[in-house]
């Protein structure tokens, strides 16, 4: 179930926990320019290389490996990474930000709280 859950993720199926926060991120992206997260999926049920998934995109899907890449194509000082696998039916969820000088530490610091918070409650869904 955790697997379908990891390849279901985004539009509307949503991020599994506290949406109201991935809307506000999407509403400020859009606000400065970015994609927002009007985009969605296009298919609720394949993702492949290359599809957009609301503001991220698909790096690198591979169901055999239980694996989900996603790039991050909203306004951020820097790049930013999220993974999602499951390893031993261990799922492990990784965020990554390459920040861009001052502005991206100082970015990542202060949405980290909303991180620890955000994702903490995403991966426990997903492994419902």
């Amino acid at each position: 179930m955790s697997l379908e859950r990891i390849f279901a993720i985004g539009g509307d199926s949503g991020w599994y926990y506290a949406d109201w926060l991935w809307n506000f991120r999407g509403f400020l992206d859009k606000l400065f320019g970015g994609v927002g997260l009007k985009r969605g999926r296009k298919n609720k049920t394949l993702i492949d290389v290359g599809i957009s998934l609301d503001f991220w995109r698909v790096i690198y899907a591979d169901r055999k490996e239980k694996r989900l890449l996603l790039y991050a194509e909203m306004r951020l000082p820097g790049e930013a990474w999220l993974e999602l696998k499951i390893e031993n039916n261990i799922i492990t969820q990784t965020a990554t930000l390459s920040p861009l000088g001052v502005a991206g530490r100082l970015y990542w610091y202060s949405v980290l709280p909303f991180h620890y918070f955000i994702f903490n409650g995403m991966i426990n869904k997903i492994a419902k």
